[in-house]
């Protein structure tokens, strides 16, 4: 079985969102807490360190060489450098309680991103969509809106609550961005020695969904009938999210949390906070990237 390995050591606090560049051949993501976007190119082995002004959740390439961006106060525009340039829609949830956290584009270039309910108390994070339509709410009640992905046929939507261990499926409507009703596709059973719940996760071209499993140490690779299949630990309590990457889409990246472990943990586990990288058998798809004229 293969395994993986440690790319980058350098400890995020709360590392997410990967996502490869498949132009220039590098990986992105983000440390939440720094708040930063990273960046790695694995031929020449370079990190860079790109320090943006809030909290940032996640984010998609545009087509003019940015980034669009959910972050605490709203939608942005950046430039490549990571500065903010415009928002393109305020966080309407309060702020000072609210993020936007998991999201990614869909094929025709729209933004979804949905927020964190920090309290975890009342489940009040949305699904939200972004287009020349504005910022719309997709979905609600929930407490941590993470694991959106897209199926390669462009049928259904999934997202996950991590919190309450589920991931949902949609209908959903590519042409016009719109989701049928929601439906629990697969649903977690904590236990006291495994507390695994579904975080981010990529979409192979095998329509398989790959989720992290948040104090889970593993990766679950899951079919579309909603069978883990697959799994694949890591040498880390808190993976949080993972992509595809390399020439061919076949290198699985995975990013992970430091931030709020027990201290025994990191001991036990001290590249907690890197990125860690294995190839795959399958590859992924290309991640779309955002229409910057909206």
């Amino acid at each position: 079985m293969s395994k993986f390995t440690c790319v980058i050591d350098t400890p995020a606090k709360l590392g997410e969102c990967p996502r490869w560049d498949d132009i220039n051949q590098r990986l992105y993501w983000v440390d939440i807490l720094a708040p930063a976007i990273h960046l790695f190119s694995p031929i020449d082995g370079q990190h860079t360190i790109l320090p943006v002004a809030e909290h940032i959740g996640c984010f998609s390439l545009t087509d003019d060489g940015g980034f669009v961006a959910g972050m605490r106060s709203g939608i942005w525009l950046l430039n490549a450098a990571g500065e903010q340039v415009r928002k393109l829609a305020d966080n309407p949830e309060d702020q000072a309680s609210s993020r936007f956290n998991d999201g990614r584009c869909d094929s025709q270039g729209r933004f979804w991103a949905g927020t964190l309910d920090e309290p975890k108390a009342g489940s009040n994070a949305h699904l939200y969509r972004f287009d020349e339509r504005g910022l719309s709410s997709m979905d609600d009640g929930i407490l941590t809106s993470n694991g959106l992905a897209f199926s390669p046929d462009q049928r259904w939507l999934y997202h996950s609550d991590t919190p309450n261990f589920v991931i949902y499926r949609h209908a959903y409507d590519a042409a016009s961005g719109t989701l049928g009703d929601k439906e629990v596709w697969v649903r977690f059973t904590p236990t006291a020695e495994d507390r695994g719940r579904p975080d981010g996760a990529a979409m192979d071209s095998e329509g398989y969904y790959w989720s992290a499993l948040y104090e889970g140490g593993r990766i679950v690779r899951i079919s579309p009938a909603g069978e883990v299949v697959e799994t694949y630990p890591l040498p880390v309590r808190c993976p949080t999210m993972c992509a595809f990457g390399g020439a061919d889409l076949q290198t699985l990246y995975v990013t992970s949390a430091s931030a709020g472990r027990p201290a025994a943990e990191l001991l036990q586990y001290p590249q907690s906070g890197g990125v860690f990288a294995m190839r795959v058998s399958v590859a992924g798809l290309p991640e779309p990237r955002f229409r910057s004229a909206v």
